[in-house]
């Protein structure tokens, strides 16, 4: 069931001004208590949430072709006993201390940014900046900012002063990439196991190679297992269910000929096909037996949601795009026609195990959305409510303003918007401390607001969305829009 949009909801609208204002580079680093709170934020909410984006859209003025290639900057909010401390530190990567230092671009970027001095300076010049920008985790007693295409930082959680490379107790060697989208396995009396971190590693090309690795709560590696698949794979997520880790190798060829001369990034020599299909994997998780493979209607995946298995088949919930959602020719991510870019939905892919089909490919939410979260003990299990970012109007690719709950087994949906002038990122589910329910807990959006041309953290009751923000803590300055984060339940703030 679809819910009809509000009068209020068909009338607000953004301008372009306002979504381009927060991408302004936040060369400044904070640390304070968030004194400026409306509303009441609960006493119950007790833990640290961190998130991860690039912080620069400028190198010492030279403007990044791509959001994706500005250096990571990680903010964490502390909460305790009603009380917030906000903090945040550029993950000082061996490039962003080298180019900081000679004020100047020295490498190139994966999705198009280009040393100064046209095609002769970056002619086969292939090395790329370990940026840490996409997501940080903490695991193990490590708080991790992570980067697929290379090892992560290691970060103190207290002060997010970066520690170094790590190699997980040398589970990987220089060089090594290491997926930014792992997973978290709850565990439990229904898998007999302890929670894991499920997550991987990519060696693309002709043929591409998928490493799963699995470790404890203590960062110890339970398993490693390798799987080459035919062609080439690009994979940004992943999911997970008991037996399985799932991927969707993307209907996509890369052609490296503009990245050696020095003419593009190399995510922009990534070219979609949309005669072919996308592959479904899954990839046993205890390394035994054979890669299932299953043709599917073609798309492209960034995010899942989540999967679970049910009666022999396997679901998947995933973000959808009915291709790759590249920029044109020449383009900049500030000048983009919205119209013109294809806009993600939620699909749900019902994989039968046995006759190794997809017998099922239907969408769940038609309105452009992206960036799910669920309450984390259902990772990989059957689960009810999802929440995710999504565009304001009904119809039509555009900035994420709103959020929705959608309620998987009734179909009846929840509706919050912070339009027309707050842009939202992805949500963050944190449940309540000793709640039973599996929506009983809060949701916490970072928005730009761009009236304020600052950042405000909104909390959200989750069975309550549509009621609007029980808490809205306002920052002193604006986060540039980020990419991924999560929540830990201990308190890496100073002393209340």
């Amino acid at each position: 069931m679809q819910t009809l949009p509000s009068p209020a909801e068909r009338a607000a609208t953004f301008t372009m001004e306002d979504w381009r204002s927060g991408y302004r580079s936040q060369p400044q680093e904070f640390d304070y208590w968030i004194e400026d709170i409306e509303g009441t934020l609960p006493t119950a909410l007790n833990g640290t949430l961190f998130r991860n984006g690039p912080g620069l859209l400028d190198i010492h003025g030279y403007a990044i072709r791509h959001p994706f290639d500005g250096d990571g900057m990680v903010s964490s909010i502390a909460f305790q006993n009603g009380r917030a401390y906000y903090r945040n530190r550029f993950v000082r990567t061996e490039g962003y201390v080298a180019e900081q230092a000679a004020k100047q671009p020295l490498y190139r970027g994966v999705f198009g940014t280009q040393k100064p001095g046209g095609w002769w300076n970056n002619l086969f010049d292939l090395r790329l900046k370990n940026i840490a920008n996409t997501h940080v985790i903490y695991w193990g007693g490590k708080l991790l900012a992570l980067w697929e295409a290379a090892e992560p930082h290691r970060l103190d959680p207290h002060s997010l002063d970066t520690l170094g490379l790590d190699d997980l107790e040398g589970v990987l060697k220089p060089g090594d990439a290491f997926a930014a989208h792992p997973r978290l396995d709850p565990g439990g009396a229904h898998t007999g196991q302890q929670p894991r971190l499920v997550t991987f590693s990519l060696k693309a090309g002709l043929s591409s190679t998928i490493t799963l690795l699995e470790f404890d709560p203590q960062g110890q590696l339970l398993s490693r297992h390798g799987h080459t698949i035919p062609g080439f794979a690009f994979l940004h997520d992943f999911a997970i269910t008991p037996h399985y880790a799932i991927f969707f190798q993307n209907p996509v060829s890369f052609n490296p000929f503009g990245f050696l001369l020095g003419l593009k990034g190399a995510a922009e020599c990534i070219q979609f096909n949309p005669k072919q299909t996308t592959r479904i994997l899954l990839i046993p998780r205890n390394g035994k037996g054979t890669v299932i493979t299953v043709d599917a209607p073609p798309s492209f995946v960034f995010h899942h949601a989540n999967a679970f298995e049910e009666n022999g088949q396997v679901v998947i919930d995933s973000i959808a795009y009915p291709e790759f959602p590249a920029l044109d020719e020449g383009m900049s991510y500030e000048t983009v026609d919205f119209s013109k870019v294809p806009s993600g939905q939620l699909w749900r892919f019902r994989v039968d195990v046995e006759a190794q089909t997809v017998v099922a490919a239907d969408t769940i939410i038609e309105r452009c959305c992206e960036f799910p979260t669920l309450h984390p003990d259902h990772m990989g299990q059957p689960y009810r409510y999802l929440y995710i970012g999504a565009a304001h109007q009904p119809q039509g690719n555009a900035p994420l303003q709103a959020l929705v709950k959608r309620d998987l087994q009734t179909g009846a949906e929840q509706f919050w918007s912070a339009a027309p002038r707050g842009f939202m990122g992805e949500p963050i589910f944190v449940p309540r401390p000793e709640g039973t329910a599996e929506d009983d807990g809060w949701v916490l959006c970072l928005i730009y607001n761009a009236a304020r041309q600052c950042s405000d953290l909104v909390v959200l009751d989750a069975q309550r969305i549509d009621e609007g923000a029980i808490a809205r803590l306002k920052l002193k300055h604006h986060v540039p829009y980020g990419l991924h984060g999560s929540f830990v339940p201990q308190y890496f703030g100073p002393a209340v």
